[in-house]
């Protein structure tokens, strides 16, 4: 009886979340339930998977609106009807000039309902329908379709459940329309009454019109729609070339193929693995998988592209001789089971990571070699700060009680009556569909055509884009192809093109090399010292602290600790107690056999995704199929589902039945819960640990090159200042941007580096591209006045640059340079066309001595690249006379001391009992780490005031070998006021920032 029913992903309009809307239909009795949400099908196959739960009858459809203005309803009879009705709506999204027009396009296994209230004239075909409302029956019996029953049934939209509902769906309805809640328009909201009856509710309104509703039960009973969630087959594109067996003998043949390029001396093991590698995926039918993935890195090699292949494929011998990863899985001896087993109903995970700069090329690639392909969404849902503001807003309450309640700083008894509403509805919208986004990486290369599952919309990428996210592809059996962006790779590539620039023999130059990699002593020191600013992910503090704390020198210590620096890993505790184990192998004594027994290389610890599996099975006595559900299930995307549920009650009838006790099974459980949504696959951790070793390479022989790399691709976990800084420790000699010698990018000269134009604040990238193609086109700069002759920019512009000394070969003063530039500012630009016929004398006349110092550029610099680049210690307003160092610290070991430091980052993390507390990480004047831990009740007292010197004093503390001070007190050291907003009178000259302005 209910024909359009909506949940949530009616963005900013539904209330109703799909389970919810299940339950209702249940409590009802209803046999049937239509899903229509407003242009969206997001929710669409979720409420087939789980309407078998409810044992009620799924039909999709869709609520075809311009706005809130409901133009038809559209019915799918069946699978083929749900496929029109997608590609239909998908116009309409990819063109958002194209309005949806009053009467629907003629499209077959599909059934159209008109709402009464919409004044049309045109005839109906056999499949079109008037839909009436209850409360409009008043109306209806005095229309010309009173007398034209068969083409009439009930129309009772459900948007909202209760009161709270519809008082929430006003509220969805301000934000989507950026309006205050007393002026939303009554033609941009819902009835009161667009709510679910009882069905004997709504046939007693109709009790007059049995026609009405015996056309409502035949629509209803003409729509039926199936789809597979058994995941039994892969939806995924199942034919790479001509045919399977052609497939497959091209998949054996590339494999083969392959092992000359990975192994000198192949043995019986890996013909053996190959053999079983082949059988399964032929077996479980992935083979197009494998061969979509090896094309799409064929085309990457061939276009030079740098990527890493990682996640639970990279346990495959097959990826690893298809090139897809750089990771020998016998060499680690990885986990075959984790990477695939006949149980296994999904594909391996392949996650390629690209250069940021790449990627878009691939993606296009993709989209341009296979037919059926989208980009997968995402939902972006209401975060409960935002949705505090977006009320406040609403509720037209000022900023600065928004910003209160955001902060949630404030006794909720002591508020008004528009305040509590805010925190009400917004912990109530809290988590609803917002909009829909991109997954960062997520691509489906589909069978079937992509609108057979849902509709889609183009975003900003330009790439069509599905409406429903990973979950739901995943239950129906579409897995993704994982196509990322990283930056790290940009900067392996942009170093070897500076490196090769900068030297001409580069006969050690052994970047692909993995194994020359792995024995390299440089890597290893610097790996053993954690000297890895700048490497990958190894380079923040944390990872830092744990390679010194591990003693890491080799490649299995770095790939154990990629995965041990994981959240859940830390969280369980488990992170300290493998530190221990290494370092102390009488702990390992401790351990429970069976736990050493499966997991030896890491101690009877959890390391690795594959752990999960391994423990579920040998430990807790699951089968393959059960422990790799249990994997996924604690990622959280299935943990509440009955199918994981059931998969941990088992797991502790085992452990029971196998004379476990409780007491240990319970501290295994923890440990899986901890951490298995966050650890890496072992292979994964092995693909990062590699290209980390790429990293750790140019970063031992070709710094300078490397840092200058690293510099323009963004840097890393740390901003651009700190890179800057490690380039000088390393020698380079950094030089502000200049007009003759820098590009948009950071350039390199020997040891010389110059800052890029693009790292100026304010200066226009119009500018930029004029300086460099003048510069090409006609020569170097001789003067000011020749540039700002030949360069058509402002003056703004051109005093940027003379602030940040770009004319410094001029040997002239900033000062001596602005005074010339505003006398030369009534000289016009030469136009591109117009030439010089002879050089142009320029009239001498005297500038008075204007000298400037250091600490005026050090403020220019601060002012136009964020930081200076002298030593910001330079810059204190009084003397320091605490001058320890890092390096010493060690000799102070449990002793309290001051030290003073230039702030480079900070942790925030949050306590057992719930509560913040701070690492920080700081330069001493020799540019050397200090590691600081903040506890709650100090960091209250001494909070961080932003970038800047501190004064530390604190509780010098060592634990494995690694320093860290526990802060007791911190203060924030004022550096001198701005020299160049004082007045300096030197031989009658005034000089200050107005000067220029009387001019």
């Amino acid at each position: 009886m209910f024909l359009n029913n909506h949940t949530y992903y009616s963005l900013r309009y539904g209330t109703i979340s799909p389970k919810r809307l299940l339950e209702l239909a249940k409590k009802y009795d209803l046999e049937q339930l239509v899903i229509t949400d407003i242009n969206n099908t997001s929710t669409c196959l979720d409420i087939v998977r789980l309407s078998t739960s409810y044992k009620i009858k799924p039909i999709l459809g869709v609520d075809f609106r311009n706005g809130a203005q409901q133009q038809f309803i559209m019915l799918a009879k069946n699978n083929n009807g749900f496929e029109k009705i997608n590609s239909y709506l998908s116009d309409f999204l990819k063109n958002k000039k194209l309005k949806i027009p009053q009467k629907a396009k003629k499209i077959p296994h599909t059934i159209v309902i008109y709402p009464f209230k919409n004044e049309f004239s045109f005839p109906l075909n056999t499949n079109e329908y008037i839909g009436i409302r209850k409360e409009e029956l008043s109306q209806f019996k005095f229309s010309k379709w009173s007398n034209k029953l068969n083409k009439v049934v009930v129309l009772q939209t459900v948007t909202f459940e209760d009161k709270k509902g519809f008082n929430t769906h006003r509220l969805l309805r301000a934000i989507d329309n950026n309006t205050l809640l007393s002026k939303l328009s009554l033609l941009e909201q819902a009835s009161e009454e667009d709510k679910i009856l009882s069905p004997d509710n709504l046939k007693n309104a109709f009790i007059k019109y049995p026609q009405i509703i015996e056309n409502t039960k035949n629509i209803l009973d003409q729509c039926s729609i199936k789809f597979d969630f058994s995941g039994k087959t892969s939806k995924n594109q199942k034919i790479f070339g001509k045919s399977k067996e052609h497939d497959y003998e091209l998949l054996k043949k590339m494999s083969y193929a392959g092992i000359s390029y990975r192994y000198q001396e192949p043995s019986e093991e890996i013909y053996n693995r190959i053999e079983k590698e082949l059988n399964i995926i032929k077996e479980k039918g992935f083979i197009s998988y494998f061969l979509i993935n090896w094309k799409i890195l064929e085309y990457a090699r061939a276009k030079g592209y740098f990527y890493v292949g990682r996640g639970s494929g990279a346990n495959s011998i097959i990826a690893y001789l298809l090139r897809i990863t750089d990771v020998d899985p016998l060499e680690l001896d990885l986990y075959f089971e984790r990477f695939i087993n006949l149980y296994r109903k999904t594909p391996p995970d392949f996650d390629i990571d690209f250069s940021w700069k790449d990627r878009d090329d691939i993606i296009q690639f993709i989209f341009s070699n296979f037919k059926n392909t989208a980009l997968l969404a995402i939902y972006n849902t209401f975060k409960y700060k935002a949705a505090v503001r977006e009320l406040g807003k609403v509720f037209g309450l000022p900023k600065s009680e928004i910003d209160r309640l955001s902060s949630s700083n404030y006794n909720y008894d002591e508020l008004d009556k528009l305040s509590k509403l805010v925190i009400i509805y917004a912990s109530y919208i809290e988590g609803f569909p917002n909009y829909l986004g991109i997954h960062a990486g997520g691509i489906l290369i589909s069978d079937k055509p992509i609108h057979y599952y849902t509709a889609t919309f183009i975003p900003p990428k330009g790439y069509s884009t599905t409406q429903f996210d990973m979950v739901i592809s995943e239950d129906v059996g579409l897995h993704k192809f994982d196509i990322l962006s990283q930056r790290g790779l940009s900067k392996i590539k942009e170093s070897i093109e500076i490196v090769s620039r900068n030297n001409v023999d580069l006969k050690s130059f052994k970047i692909n090399n993995i194994n020359y990699l792995k024995k390299d002593l440089k890597i290893k020191l610097l790996l053993k010292e954690a000297k890895v600013i700048g490497c990958f992910y190894v380079e923040s503090p944390a990872m830092r602290m744990l390679l010194k704390k591990l003693q890491v020198t080799d490649y299995l210590g770095l790939v154990a600790a990629s995965s041990i620096i994981r959240p859940g890993v830390a969280k369980s505790g488990m992170m300290r107690e493998y530190i221990l184990r290494f370092r102390y192998p009488e702990r390992r004594k401790e351990v429970h056999p069976t736990l050493l027994s499966i997991m030896p290389e890491t101690y009877g610890i959890m390391v690795y995704q594959e752990d999960v599996i391994k423990v579920a099975h040998h430990f807790g006595g699951l089968s393959l199929g059960e422990a790799d559900m249990l994997r996924r299930g604690m990622s959280g995307k299935f943990r509440s589902r009955k199918e994981f549920l059931k998969v941990k009650d088992r797991f502790f009838l085992n452990c029971k039945n196998k004379g476990i006790s409780l007491q240990l099974t319970k501290e295994i459980w923890e440990q899986i819960e901890s951490f298995a949504g966050y650890a890496f696959a072992k292979g994964h951790s092995a693909s990062y640990a590699i290209e980390s070793y790429q990293s750790l390479f140019l970063k031992a022989y070709y710094p300078l090159e490397y840092m200058v790399a690293t510099i323009n691709n963004s840097g890393g976990f740390y901003n651009t200042e700190l890179y800057i800084h490690e380039a000088r420790m390393h020698g380079g000699i950094i030089k502000p941007p200049c007009i003759n010698k820098s590009y948009s990018q950071t350039v390199i000269y020997g040891k010389e580096i110059y800052i890029g134009f693009m790292f100026l604040h304010s200066l226009e990238s119009n500018a930029i591209q004029k300086i460099i193609e003048e510069r090409s086109e006609n020569g170097l700069f001789k003067s000011l006045k020749d540039f700002m002759i030949r360069v058509s920019i402002s003056m703004e512009q051109i005093i940027i640059l003379i602030k940040i000394n770009a004319f410094n070969f001029t040997k002239k003063s900033k000062q001596a340079l602005l005074w010339e530039a505003h006398i030369s500012s009534n000289h016009k630009p030469l136009k591109k066309e117009s030439f010089c016929l002879f050089n142009i004398q320029e009239t001498p006349y005297k500038i008075p001595e204007l000298p400037n110092s250091y600490l005026e550029d050090a403020f220019d610099q601060i002012e136009l690249l964020g930081f200076p680049l002298c030593s910001p210690f330079k810059l204190l307003a009084t003397k320091s006379y605490f001058l320890l160092k890092a390096t010493n610290l060690h000799k102070y070991k449990n002793k309290f001391v001051t030290i003073e430091g230039y702030l480079i980052t900070t942790k925030r993390t949050r306590t057992s009992n719930d509560k913040y507390m701070f690492f920080g990480t700081f330069l001493d004047r020799e540019g050397c780490f200090i590691d600081s831990v903040h506890f709650p009740q100090v960091i209250r007292q001494y909070p961080f005031r932003g970038k800047g010197i501190y004064r530390l004093y604190g509780k010098v503390l060592e634990e494995f070998d690694c320093i860290t001070i526990e802060v007791k007190s911190m203060l924030y050291l004022p550096i001198i006021k701005d020299p160049r907003y004082i007045d300096h009178n030197k031989k009658g000259t005034s000089f200050n920032k107005n000067t220029f302005k009387k001019l």
